[in-house]
């Protein structure tokens, strides 16, 4: 591997032999070795590490355990006594490992653009801020052959039915943003959908507008919505065939995996960003952990 000196105007490299080894040093928080360099040049000294997107982390052994028990029904308060860490240590990791799991994912959907999706399928999962006269509404998107997560959006929706009313008179005006979240969503994934590919959804008012936007070359089908059934979080449908079975097993799957998302739980979500971050952990953890990503071929 080629290292380069950090300082911008020094153009060394190990490439040109203007940046040397200088030694190495045992890093406390794993016990490993990392190799230092210094540069002939400006004489600046760096290791290995200092490229790293884990740079200055002091408990880097709990990162993987933590990625995997976010993605098991585990809350941040568990992760933190069960690793005996600091719940703001827990915090701080979640964000670290959000970020990391963002990059892995735009990474597979730059590869999915040369394996297109023929078939896609998408619809709305609802949650809730703290309570449920503060609704959040998750939009995801599938893969329905191969049953990958294309991506997730949280965005705010004002109460609906008998708690609208309750909800505007203790919380005032409540904006909805599901248009906005759904306008991210289409715009990270349009790249990996096919001109000739079939979207499918349910019959919501604001998919057509989406779809003609996006997608205006692509057969667009639409389907009657279900009554739910016990199983699956209530996400499985009692009909005898759902033509939206991809998609609401893996909202099935969301709700039973991630602890924020589980119904009638003592966790809930209280910032938003949060759980979007929860919900990009899991994306990368279903999608290259759990299925396998994309198969060479």
């Amino acid at each position: 591997m080629i290292y380069n000196c950090p300082n911008s105007p020094c153009n060394s490299s190990t490439k040109n032999k203007l940046v040397i080894k200088d030694g190495r040093y045992k890093r406390a928080c794993d016990s490993r070795k990392i190799q230092r360099f210094r540069c002939k040049v400006c004489g600046k000294k760096f290791s290995r590490a200092t490229f790293s997107f884990e740079k200055y982390q002091k408990k880097r052994r709990v990162n993987h355990r933590i990625y995997r028990m976010l993605c098991d029904r585990s809350s941040m308060r568990s992760i933190s006594r069960e690793l005996n860490i600091n719940y703001k240590t827990v915090a701080r990791k979640v964000q670290y490992l959000a970020e990391k799991s963002r990059r892995r994912q735009r990474s597979f959907l730059k590869k999915l653009e040369k394996s297109q999706v023929q078939n896609m399928q998408f619809d709305d999962l609802i949650t809730l801020e703290h309570t449920k006269m503060k609704p959040l509404s998750v939009s995801l998107a599938v893969d329905k052959k191969r049953r990958f997560v294309l991506g997730a959006e949280v965005s705010r929706i004002p109460a609906f039915g008998h708690l609208a009313k309750k909800s505007k008179k203790k919380y005032g005006y409540r904006e909805n943003h599901h248009e906005r979240g759904l306008n991210r969503l289409m715009g990270k994934i349009y790249r990996t959908i096919d001109r000739d590919a079939l979207i499918e959804s349910d019959e919501h008012n604001t998919y057509p507008k989406i779809v003609a936007k996006y997608f205006s070359s692509q057969e667009h089908k639409r389907y009657k919505g279900g009554r739910s059934c016990v199983a699956g979080q209530g996400e499985l449908k009692r009909q005898h065939f759902d033509p939206l079975f991809t998609l609401n097993h893996t909202c099935a799957m969301f709700r039973a995996h991630i602890n924020r998302l589980i119904r009638k739980s003592w966790c809930s979500t209280k910032r938003v960003d949060m759980l979007q971050a929860h919900i990009d952990i899991f994306i990368c953890f279903y999608n290259l952990d759990y299925l396998g990503g994309l198969n060479p071929t």
